[in-house]
């Protein structure tokens, strides 16, 4: 199964955004909240290479990030895992590619088509 890692600027919105995905996915699925730092606000390479780790069950690592240096510190996270994990970065909203990256991995779909999922909620309306 593909796991997901939340990365956030505020713990409380990687858990926020775990959270709601998790409603909408299989209770197997491996969610993990990568947000904050100690005591505030930031982002944290070796949290989120924890949460890489974490979420890792052979099928690979889809990351969702909040804001541009929430991606520089998932690229030095993934450079610091000690281990061969296929990791993807997607560029696309947070909260509506967490939830169909979620809910797409619950079927079993490989990292790429939760990647695809994940991306298509770029051209989400919500009206």
């Amino acid at each position: 199964m593909v796991g997901i890692v939340i990365v956030s600027h505020s713990e409380k919105l990687a858990e926020g955004v775990r959270e709601l995905a998790s409603q909408m996915a299989s209770p197997d699925l491996p969610i993990i909240a990568a947000g904050g730092i100690d005591g505030g606000i930031g982002t944290d390479a070796f949290k989120i290479q924890a949460g890489i780790e974490e979420a890792d069950r052979g099928e690979g690592v889809l990351i969702l990030a909040d804001l541009g240096s929430a991606i520089m510190s998932a690229e030095t996270a993934i450079d610091l895992l000690e281990r061969e994990i296929r990791v993807v970065i997607a560029d696309t909203p947070v909260v509506e590619g967490a939830v169909s990256a979620a809910v797409t991995a619950s079927t079993g779909a490989g990292l790429d088509e939760v990647l695809e999922a994940a991306m298509e909620a770029r051209d989400m309306h919500k009206l």
